[in-house]
Protein backbone atom coordinates (compact mmCIF):
# COMPACT_ATOMS: atom_id res chain seq x y z
CA UNK A 1 0.00 0.00 0.00
CA UNK A 2 1.39 3.43 -0.92
CA UNK A 3 1.83 6.14 1.69
CA UNK A 4 -0.71 8.27 -0.18
CA UNK A 5 -3.33 5.51 -0.03
CA UNK A 6 -2.64 4.85 3.64
CA UNK A 7 -3.18 8.52 4.45
CA UNK A 8 -6.29 8.85 2.32
CA UNK A 9 -8.26 5.88 3.69
CA UNK A 10 -8.86 7.33 7.20
CA UNK A 11 -10.06 10.56 5.60
CA UNK A 12 -12.50 8.64 3.37
CA UNK A 13 -13.73 6.66 6.36
CA UNK A 14 -14.31 9.86 8.31
CA UNK A 15 -16.18 11.39 5.38
CA UNK A 16 -18.38 8.30 5.08
CA UNK A 17 -19.12 8.41 8.81
CA UNK A 18 -20.08 12.08 8.56
CA UNK A 19 -22.38 11.36 5.62
CA UNK A 20 -24.14 8.52 7.42
CA UNK A 21 -24.45 10.67 10.52
CA UNK A 22 -26.00 13.50 8.51
CA UNK A 23 -28.60 11.18 7.01
CA UNK A 24 -29.32 9.65 10.42
CA UNK A 25 -29.83 13.11 11.92
CA UNK A 26 -27.01 13.04 14.48
CA UNK A 27 -24.83 15.91 13.29
CA UNK A 28 -26.55 18.73 15.15
CA UNK A 29 -26.25 17.36 18.69
CA UNK A 30 -24.99 14.42 20.70
CA UNK A 31 -27.04 11.20 20.38
CA UNK A 32 -27.70 11.21 24.15
CA UNK A 33 -29.81 14.34 23.72
CA UNK A 34 -32.35 12.53 21.53
CA UNK A 35 -35.39 10.59 22.56
CA UNK A 36 -34.84 6.85 22.26
CA UNK A 37 -36.97 5.58 19.33
CA UNK A 38 -39.56 2.95 20.13
CA UNK A 39 -39.02 -0.53 18.74
CA UNK A 40 -41.56 0.10 15.97
CA UNK A 41 -40.65 3.74 15.22
CA UNK A 42 -39.96 7.14 16.74
CA UNK A 43 -42.02 9.49 18.89
CA UNK A 44 -43.05 12.33 16.55
CA UNK A 45 -46.44 13.02 14.99
CA UNK A 46 -47.20 15.20 11.92
CA UNK A 47 -50.45 17.04 11.18
CA UNK A 48 -51.40 18.93 8.00
CA UNK A 49 -54.01 21.70 8.06
CA UNK A 50 -56.62 22.42 5.40
CA UNK A 51 -55.20 24.14 2.29
CA UNK A 52 -55.98 27.79 1.59
CA UNK A 53 -57.56 28.38 -0.84
CA UNK A 54 -59.21 24.99 -0.68
CA UNK A 55 -59.89 24.82 -4.42
CA UNK A 56 -58.62 22.60 -7.27
CA UNK A 57 -55.14 23.32 -8.57
CA UNK A 58 -54.77 24.40 -12.19
CA UNK A 59 -51.72 23.90 -14.41
CA UNK A 60 -49.64 27.05 -14.11
CA UNK A 61 -52.31 28.64 -11.88
CA UNK A 62 -52.60 29.72 -8.24
CA UNK A 63 -51.03 27.63 -5.49
CA UNK A 64 -52.46 26.51 -2.15
CA UNK A 65 -50.90 26.79 1.31
CA UNK A 66 -51.31 24.51 4.30
CA UNK A 67 -49.70 24.37 7.73
CA UNK A 68 -47.51 21.42 8.66
CA UNK A 69 -46.87 20.80 12.36
CA UNK A 70 -44.66 18.20 14.03
CA UNK A 71 -45.26 17.40 17.71
CA UNK A 72 -42.89 15.69 20.16
CA UNK A 73 -44.77 14.26 23.19
CA UNK A 74 -41.64 12.72 24.74
CA UNK A 75 -39.49 14.09 27.55
CA UNK A 76 -36.40 14.45 25.36
CA UNK A 77 -35.60 16.49 22.27
CA UNK A 78 -36.05 14.54 19.05
CA UNK A 79 -34.55 14.93 15.57
CA UNK A 80 -36.82 15.65 12.61
CA UNK A 81 -35.88 15.20 8.93
CA UNK A 82 -39.05 16.19 7.02
CA UNK A 83 -39.89 14.59 3.69
CA UNK A 84 -43.00 15.20 1.57
CA UNK A 85 -43.68 12.68 -1.18
CA UNK A 86 -45.79 13.78 -4.16
CA UNK A 87 -47.91 10.94 -5.60
CA UNK A 88 -49.88 11.81 -8.75
CA UNK A 89 -52.85 9.80 -9.97
CA UNK A 90 -51.79 8.67 -13.44
CA UNK A 91 -48.89 6.98 -15.23
CA UNK A 92 -46.50 9.87 -15.97
CA UNK A 93 -43.46 10.51 -13.80
CA UNK A 94 -43.24 13.99 -12.28
CA UNK A 95 -40.35 16.31 -13.05
CA UNK A 96 -39.09 18.77 -10.47
CA UNK A 97 -40.78 21.69 -12.27
CA UNK A 98 -44.17 19.97 -12.43
CA UNK A 99 -44.95 20.91 -8.81
CA UNK A 100 -43.97 24.22 -7.21
CA UNK A 101 -42.84 23.92 -3.60
CA UNK A 102 -42.16 26.60 -0.99
CA UNK A 103 -41.69 26.33 2.80
CA UNK A 104 -41.81 29.20 5.31
CA UNK A 105 -41.08 28.79 9.03
CA UNK A 106 -43.91 29.73 11.43
CA UNK A 107 -42.71 28.38 14.76
CA UNK A 108 -39.39 26.88 13.67
CA UNK A 109 -35.85 27.93 12.72
CA UNK A 110 -35.42 29.73 9.39
CA UNK A 111 -35.87 27.14 6.67
CA UNK A 112 -34.70 26.34 3.13
CA UNK A 113 -36.49 23.94 0.79
CA UNK A 114 -35.50 21.80 -2.19
CA UNK A 115 -37.04 19.24 -4.54
CA UNK A 116 -35.52 15.79 -5.00
CA UNK A 117 -36.35 12.90 -7.33
CA UNK A 118 -34.91 9.81 -5.69
CA UNK A 119 -36.14 6.60 -7.37
CA UNK A 120 -38.14 8.67 -9.85
CA UNK A 121 -40.55 10.11 -7.30
CA UNK A 122 -41.23 13.77 -6.51
CA UNK A 123 -39.97 14.71 -3.04
CA UNK A 124 -40.13 18.00 -1.19
CA UNK A 125 -37.36 18.37 1.40
CA UNK A 126 -36.69 21.19 3.88
CA UNK A 127 -33.92 21.83 6.38
CA UNK A 128 -32.45 24.57 8.61
CA UNK A 129 -31.27 27.56 6.58
CA UNK A 130 -27.53 27.57 6.04
CA UNK A 131 -27.28 23.83 6.64
CA UNK A 132 -26.89 21.04 4.12
CA UNK A 133 -29.79 19.21 2.51
CA UNK A 134 -30.20 16.21 4.77
CA UNK A 135 -29.56 18.10 8.01
CA UNK A 136 -32.51 17.93 10.38
CA UNK A 137 -34.34 20.03 12.95
CA UNK A 138 -34.54 19.52 16.71
CA UNK A 139 -38.06 19.28 18.11
CA UNK A 140 -38.04 20.26 21.82
CA UNK A 141 -39.30 17.84 24.45
CA UNK A 142 -43.06 18.26 24.91
CA UNK A 143 -42.88 20.81 22.09
CA UNK A 144 -43.66 21.34 18.43
CA UNK A 145 -42.44 23.07 15.25
CA UNK A 146 -44.61 24.37 12.42
CA UNK A 147 -44.24 25.66 8.84
CA UNK A 148 -46.39 27.00 6.02
CA UNK A 149 -46.04 24.85 2.90
CA UNK A 150 -47.18 26.17 -0.48
CA UNK A 151 -47.84 23.80 -3.39
CA UNK A 152 -48.91 24.47 -6.99
CA UNK A 153 -48.94 22.78 -10.39
CA UNK A 154 -46.44 23.71 -13.09
CA UNK A 155 -47.78 24.61 -16.52
CA UNK A 156 -46.48 21.30 -17.91
CA UNK A 157 -47.99 19.06 -15.24
CA UNK A 158 -48.76 15.92 -17.32
CA UNK A 159 -52.19 15.88 -18.95
CA UNK A 160 -52.62 12.16 -18.18
CA UNK A 161 -52.08 12.76 -14.45
CA UNK A 162 -54.92 13.80 -12.18
CA UNK A 163 -55.11 14.54 -8.45
CA UNK A 164 -51.91 15.04 -6.48
CA UNK A 165 -51.49 13.39 -3.08
CA UNK A 166 -48.86 14.86 -0.72
CA UNK A 167 -47.63 12.50 2.01
CA UNK A 168 -45.64 14.02 4.89
CA UNK A 169 -43.16 11.83 6.74
CA UNK A 170 -39.45 11.60 7.60
CA UNK A 171 -36.68 9.53 6.06
CA UNK A 172 -35.04 8.57 9.38
CA UNK A 173 -37.77 6.52 11.15
CA UNK A 174 -38.58 9.36 13.55
CA UNK A 175 -42.39 9.11 13.59
CA UNK A 176 -44.55 7.21 16.03
CA UNK A 177 -46.72 4.49 14.48
CA UNK A 178 -49.43 6.24 12.46
CA UNK A 179 -47.62 9.55 12.88
CA UNK A 180 -47.62 10.53 9.20
CA UNK A 181 -50.19 12.69 7.41
CA UNK A 182 -51.37 13.40 3.86
CA UNK A 183 -53.41 15.83 1.75
CA UNK A 184 -54.90 15.27 -1.72
CA UNK A 185 -55.16 18.21 -4.12
CA UNK A 186 -57.68 17.91 -6.93
CA UNK A 187 -56.86 19.30 -10.36
CA UNK A 188 -58.77 21.47 -12.80
CA UNK A 189 -59.63 20.35 -15.37
CA UNK A 190 -60.40 17.09 -13.65
CA UNK A 191 -58.68 14.13 -15.28
CA UNK A 192 -59.86 10.54 -15.26
CA UNK A 193 -56.44 9.07 -14.64
CA UNK A 194 -55.64 5.75 -16.23
CA UNK A 195 -52.88 3.17 -16.21
CA UNK A 196 -50.13 2.02 -18.52
CA UNK A 197 -49.99 -1.77 -18.84
CA UNK A 198 -47.55 -4.03 -20.65
CA UNK A 199 -46.95 -7.78 -20.97
CA UNK A 200 -45.09 -10.38 -23.03
CA UNK A 201 -46.82 -13.12 -24.99
CA UNK A 202 -45.31 -16.60 -24.46
CA UNK A 203 -42.03 -17.10 -26.33
CA UNK A 204 -42.04 -19.05 -29.60
CA UNK A 205 -39.37 -20.31 -32.02
CA UNK A 206 -38.05 -17.57 -34.26
CA UNK A 207 -39.75 -16.95 -37.57
CA UNK A 208 -38.57 -19.42 -40.19
CA UNK A 209 -36.47 -21.44 -37.74
CA UNK A 210 -36.83 -24.29 -35.26
CA UNK A 211 -33.34 -23.94 -33.77
CA UNK A 212 -32.98 -23.61 -30.00
CA UNK A 213 -30.57 -20.67 -30.24
CA UNK A 214 -33.32 -18.12 -31.03
CA UNK A 215 -36.63 -17.21 -29.39
CA UNK A 216 -39.26 -14.74 -30.55
CA UNK A 217 -41.24 -12.51 -28.19
CA UNK A 218 -44.20 -10.21 -28.67
CA UNK A 219 -44.24 -7.23 -26.29
CA UNK A 220 -47.66 -5.58 -25.90
CA UNK A 221 -48.48 -2.27 -24.22
CA UNK A 222 -51.37 0.15 -23.92
CA UNK A 223 -52.63 3.13 -21.91
CA UNK A 224 -56.14 3.97 -20.74
CA UNK A 225 -57.68 6.99 -19.07
CA UNK A 226 -57.61 10.59 -20.27
CA UNK A 227 -54.68 12.64 -21.52
CA UNK A 228 -51.49 11.58 -23.25
CA UNK A 229 -47.76 11.27 -22.58
CA UNK A 230 -46.04 14.56 -23.36
CA UNK A 231 -42.68 12.98 -24.28
CA UNK A 232 -41.50 10.10 -26.40
CA UNK A 233 -41.43 6.80 -24.53
CA UNK A 234 -38.15 4.93 -24.35
CA UNK A 235 -38.18 1.14 -23.93
CA UNK A 236 -35.19 -0.86 -22.76
CA UNK A 237 -34.83 -4.63 -22.89
CA UNK A 238 -32.81 -6.04 -19.98
CA UNK A 239 -31.62 -9.65 -20.28
CA UNK A 240 -29.90 -11.50 -17.45
CA UNK A 241 -28.47 -15.00 -17.19
CA UNK A 242 -27.18 -17.11 -14.29
CA UNK A 243 -23.77 -15.48 -14.80
CA UNK A 244 -23.01 -11.98 -16.13
CA UNK A 245 -20.92 -13.43 -18.97
CA UNK A 246 -23.94 -15.41 -20.23
CA UNK A 247 -25.31 -12.29 -21.92
CA UNK A 248 -22.13 -11.61 -23.90
CA UNK A 249 -22.76 -12.12 -27.58
CA UNK A 250 -26.57 -12.01 -27.37
CA UNK A 251 -28.26 -10.44 -30.38
CA UNK A 252 -31.69 -8.77 -30.38
CA UNK A 253 -33.74 -7.86 -33.44
CA UNK A 254 -36.99 -5.90 -33.65
CA UNK A 255 -39.59 -6.04 -36.41
CA UNK A 256 -39.84 -2.48 -37.76
CA UNK A 257 -41.98 -1.67 -40.81
CA UNK A 258 -41.99 -5.32 -41.84
CA UNK A 259 -38.21 -5.74 -41.58
CA UNK A 260 -36.09 -7.33 -38.86
CA UNK A 261 -33.69 -4.67 -37.58
CA UNK A 262 -30.65 -5.43 -35.42
CA UNK A 263 -30.67 -3.43 -32.16
CA UNK A 264 -27.58 -1.91 -30.60
CA UNK A 265 -26.69 -3.01 -27.10
CA UNK A 266 -24.22 -4.74 -24.84
CA UNK A 267 -24.15 -6.74 -21.60
CA UNK A 268 -27.79 -7.73 -22.11
CA UNK A 269 -29.12 -4.14 -22.43
CA UNK A 270 -30.84 -3.03 -25.62
CA UNK A 271 -32.94 0.02 -26.52
CA UNK A 272 -36.07 -0.71 -28.54
CA UNK A 273 -37.60 1.69 -31.07
CA UNK A 274 -39.21 4.64 -29.28
CA UNK A 275 -42.92 5.39 -29.07
CA UNK A 276 -43.87 8.83 -30.34
CA UNK A 277 -45.02 11.72 -28.16
CA UNK A 278 -48.77 11.82 -27.53
CA UNK A 279 -49.31 8.12 -26.80
CA UNK A 280 -52.58 7.52 -24.96
CA UNK A 281 -55.81 5.55 -24.89
CA UNK A 282 -56.70 6.60 -28.44
CA UNK A 283 -53.46 5.00 -29.66
CA UNK A 284 -54.84 1.55 -28.89
CA UNK A 285 -52.70 -1.46 -28.09
CA UNK A 286 -49.22 -1.50 -29.58
CA UNK A 287 -46.88 -4.45 -29.93
CA UNK A 288 -43.23 -5.00 -30.78
CA UNK A 289 -41.99 -8.33 -32.12
CA UNK A 290 -38.53 -9.21 -30.87
CA UNK A 291 -36.02 -11.96 -31.50
CA UNK A 292 -33.34 -12.89 -28.95
CA UNK A 293 -30.56 -15.02 -30.40
CA UNK A 294 -27.22 -16.48 -29.38
CA UNK A 295 -24.73 -14.71 -31.65
CA UNK A 296 -21.41 -16.12 -32.88
CA UNK A 297 -19.64 -14.84 -29.75
CA UNK A 298 -22.26 -16.02 -27.25
CA UNK A 299 -20.96 -17.84 -24.17
CA UNK A 300 -23.60 -20.46 -23.18
CA UNK A 301 -22.61 -23.93 -24.38
CA UNK A 302 -25.71 -25.63 -22.99
CA UNK A 303 -29.36 -24.77 -22.45
CA UNK A 304 -29.54 -21.60 -20.33
CA UNK A 305 -32.52 -19.76 -18.86
CA UNK A 306 -32.57 -15.98 -19.24
CA UNK A 307 -34.69 -13.40 -17.42
CA UNK A 308 -36.06 -10.81 -19.84
CA UNK A 309 -37.54 -7.47 -18.73
CA UNK A 310 -38.91 -4.60 -20.81
CA UNK A 311 -38.86 -1.23 -19.03
CA UNK A 312 -40.84 1.81 -20.20
CA UNK A 313 -39.88 5.36 -19.25
CA UNK A 314 -39.89 8.92 -20.54
CA UNK A 315 -37.23 9.58 -23.17
CA UNK A 316 -36.46 12.93 -21.52
CA UNK A 317 -36.96 14.60 -18.16
CA UNK A 318 -37.60 12.06 -15.40
CA UNK A 319 -36.36 8.90 -17.12
CA UNK A 320 -36.85 6.41 -14.28
CA UNK A 321 -39.05 3.57 -15.66
CA UNK A 322 -42.73 3.73 -14.75
CA UNK A 323 -43.82 0.30 -16.06
CA UNK A 324 -42.23 -3.04 -16.88
CA UNK A 325 -42.99 -6.54 -18.16
CA UNK A 326 -40.99 -9.67 -17.36
CA UNK A 327 -40.68 -13.16 -18.80
CA UNK A 328 -38.19 -16.03 -19.13
CA UNK A 329 -36.71 -17.73 -22.18
CA UNK A 330 -34.36 -20.66 -22.70
CA UNK A 331 -31.62 -20.65 -25.32
CA UNK A 332 -29.16 -23.34 -26.36
CA UNK A 333 -26.57 -23.55 -29.11
CA UNK A 334 -28.06 -24.80 -32.36
CA UNK A 335 -27.29 -28.41 -33.28
CA UNK A 336 -24.53 -28.65 -35.91
CA UNK A 337 -25.81 -29.22 -39.42
CA UNK A 338 -25.46 -32.79 -40.75
CA UNK A 339 -22.82 -32.93 -43.53
CA UNK A 340 -24.21 -33.69 -46.97
CA UNK A 341 -23.00 -37.03 -48.46
CA UNK A 342 -20.19 -36.71 -50.99
CA UNK A 343 -20.05 -38.91 -54.09
CA UNK A 344 -17.34 -41.60 -53.91
CA UNK A 345 -14.94 -40.99 -56.80
CA UNK A 346 -13.88 -43.82 -59.04
CA UNK A 347 -10.20 -44.54 -59.45
CA UNK A 348 -8.76 -43.32 -62.72
CA UNK A 349 -8.23 -46.10 -65.28
CA UNK A 350 -6.95 -44.00 -68.12
CA UNK A 351 -3.38 -45.24 -67.71
CA UNK A 352 -4.31 -48.95 -67.73
CA UNK A 353 -6.76 -48.60 -70.63
CA UNK A 354 -3.86 -48.90 -73.08
CA UNK A 355 -1.76 -51.88 -71.92
CA UNK A 356 1.89 -51.95 -72.90
CA UNK A 357 3.26 -55.09 -74.61
CA UNK A 358 6.10 -55.21 -72.12
CA UNK A 359 6.56 -54.06 -68.52
CA UNK A 360 7.19 -50.32 -68.45
CA UNK A 361 8.58 -48.65 -65.38
CA UNK A 362 7.35 -45.22 -66.47
CA UNK A 363 3.81 -46.30 -67.30
CA UNK A 364 3.34 -48.21 -64.04
CA UNK A 365 4.63 -45.35 -61.91
CA UNK A 366 2.40 -42.81 -63.63
CA UNK A 367 -0.74 -44.92 -63.26
CA UNK A 368 -0.18 -45.60 -59.54
CA UNK A 369 0.66 -41.98 -58.71
CA UNK A 370 -2.42 -40.61 -60.50
CA UNK A 371 -4.78 -42.94 -58.66
CA UNK A 372 -3.34 -42.14 -55.21
CA UNK A 373 -3.37 -38.36 -55.74
CA UNK A 374 -6.98 -38.25 -56.96
CA UNK A 375 -8.30 -40.35 -54.09
CA UNK A 376 -6.52 -38.30 -51.44
CA UNK A 377 -7.71 -34.91 -52.66
CA UNK A 378 -11.39 -35.86 -53.01
CA UNK A 379 -12.16 -37.77 -49.81
CA UNK A 380 -12.85 -34.52 -47.95
CA UNK A 381 -16.03 -33.86 -49.92
CA UNK A 382 -17.00 -31.54 -52.72
CA UNK A 383 -15.18 -28.59 -51.17
CA UNK A 384 -11.85 -29.99 -52.28
CA UNK A 385 -10.43 -30.07 -48.75
CA UNK A 386 -8.49 -33.09 -47.63
CA UNK A 387 -9.91 -35.88 -45.53
CA UNK A 388 -9.36 -35.57 -41.79
CA UNK A 389 -6.59 -38.17 -41.75
CA UNK A 390 -3.59 -35.97 -41.14
CA UNK A 391 -2.91 -35.69 -44.87
CA UNK A 392 -2.01 -32.38 -46.43
CA UNK A 393 -1.20 -31.04 -49.91
CA UNK A 394 2.13 -32.83 -49.95
CA UNK A 395 0.65 -36.34 -49.54
CA UNK A 396 -0.01 -36.83 -53.26
CA UNK A 397 3.57 -35.96 -54.13
CA UNK A 398 4.92 -38.42 -51.56
CA UNK A 399 2.60 -41.15 -52.85
CA UNK A 400 3.72 -40.62 -56.44
CA UNK A 401 7.38 -40.79 -55.50
CA UNK A 402 6.77 -43.96 -53.47
CA UNK A 403 4.97 -45.58 -56.39
CA UNK A 404 7.82 -44.70 -58.74
CA UNK A 405 10.38 -46.18 -56.37
CA UNK A 406 8.36 -49.39 -55.98
CA UNK A 407 8.01 -49.72 -59.74
CA UNK A 408 11.71 -49.04 -60.27
CA UNK A 409 12.58 -51.67 -57.67
CA UNK A 410 10.39 -54.22 -59.44
CA UNK A 411 12.12 -53.52 -62.78
CA UNK A 412 15.56 -53.96 -61.23
CA UNK A 413 14.56 -57.31 -59.73
CA UNK A 414 13.27 -58.52 -63.14
CA UNK A 415 16.55 -57.52 -64.87
CA UNK A 416 18.61 -59.29 -62.17
CA UNK A 417 16.63 -62.49 -62.64
CA UNK A 418 17.24 -62.43 -66.46
CA UNK A 419 21.01 -62.03 -65.90
CA UNK A 420 21.22 -64.94 -63.46
CA UNK A 421 19.25 -67.16 -65.85
CA UNK A 422 21.56 -66.27 -68.77
CA UNK A 423 24.67 -67.03 -66.71
CA UNK A 424 23.34 -70.40 -65.59
CA UNK A 425 22.56 -71.43 -69.13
Amino acid sequence: MSARTAVRRPALAAGATALVAAVAGTVLMQPAAYAVPAADGGTLKITMGAPVPNTPLTRGGAASTFELTVTNPSDKAAPFHPWIHGLPAGPSRLRSQDVSFKVEAVDAPATDAAVGQQDGGWQGLFHPRGKKIGDGFEVPAQGKLSWKVTVGLGKDYPTNNGDLKMEASTYARELAPGGGASLTFTTDPAVKAGKFTTAFDPATPCEGSTDTDCRELNLKYRADGEGTFDTELATFLRIGGPKPADTDGLEVRARVDGTWRQLKGESGNFELPRTGKGFGAASGERSVRLQVKLGPKAKPAQRTEFDVAAEFGHAEGNKVPFASAVTKIQLAAAAPASPSPSPTPKASTSASASPSPSPSTTATATATAATTTTTTTTTGGSSGSLAATGADSRTGLFAALSAALIAAGGGAAWLGARRRKATQS
